[in-house]
C-alpha cells in the first residue's frame, strides 16, 4: 500500500490512492474515487465515487466532496467547507441524474466553512474567504468573500494579496511573479513567473 490510514478510517476496495496520501481518523473514501499523490484527507472527510483529486490537495477535517466533484493539483480545502452537488434538493425527489459537476482549478483555497454551490468553476489560485457563499464561477486569482461571495481583490500564487499600480500591475514580493489586470479590471493574469517554491 503506497498511502497510509489511520486504523480507523475507511478506505473502500477499489479507490486508487496517490503514493505518500494520508487518510486521517474515521475518514471514508468510497470505490470510485481516484486521489493522487501526496494528498492529505483529514478527519471526518468523506470523498465519494465520483470524484478526483490532484496531487498535494489538503483536506481538512470534516469535509465531505461528493460525487461530481473535481480537485486539481495544490487544492486547500479548509476545515467543514461545504461542496454541494444537487441545485435544488427535496427527499421526497430523486436527483441524481442532475448532479451539476464542479471544478477547483490548481492551487486555489476554499476557506473554513465555505459553500461551493455546484455547478461552477473556482479558477487557479483563487482564495475563497472563510464562511463565504459561492453561487458563480470565480476567476483565477480572485479574492472573493461574503455572502454571497463577491470580489474584493486578488491573491498571488503563494497567497498573498495583490497591491496594483495605476497600470494594473502587481508583484509577489514573495515569489516576484508579476501580474496584469485586464478586461478593465475583470482578470488578473500572471505574466512572469516568479520562483514558487
Amino acid at each position: 500500500m503506497s498511502f497510509w490510514k489511520h486504523d480507523s478510517a475507511i478506505v473502500d476496495e477499489g479507490a486508487q490512492l496517490g503514493e505518500g496520501s494520508k487518510v486521517w481518523h474515521f475518514a471514508h473514501v468510497s470505490a470510485g474515487a481516484r486521489i493522487g499523490a501526496g494528498c492529505s484527507l483529514g478527519q471526518g472527510v468523506y470523498v465519494g465515487n465520483d470524484v478526483r483529486i490532484g496531487d498535494k490537495v489538503r483536506i481538512q477535517n470534516n469535509v465531505s466532496v461528493y460525487d461530481a466533484v473535481t480537485l486539481e493539483d495544490d487544492v486547500f480545502c479548509g476545515p467543514s467547507m461545504v461542496f454541494t452537488n444537487v441545485y435544488n434538493p427535496r427527499a421526497a425527489v430523486a436527483r441524481k441524474a442532475e448532479y451539476r459537476r464542479t471544478l477547483v482549478k490548481r492551487g486555489a483555497t476554499l476557506g473554513a466553512n465555505c459553500t461551493i454551490v455546484c455547478g461552477h468553476v473556482i479558477g487557479a489560485y483563487a482564495f475563497v474567504g472563510a464562511g463565504a457563499v459561492v453561487q458563480k464561477d470565480v476567476p483565477d486569482f480572485a479574492l472573493v468573500v461574503g455572502v454571497p461571495a463577491r470580489r474584493i481583490g486578488w491573491m498571488s500564487r503563494f497567497g498573498e494579496r495583490l497591491e496594483f499600480d495605476a497600470q494594473g500591475r502587481a508583484r509577489c514580493p514573495h515569489t516576484g511573479d508579476v501580474y496584469q489586470l485586464q478586461d478593465e479590471g475583470a482578470r488578473c493574469l500572471l505574466v512572469t513567473e516568479g520562483n514558487l517554491a
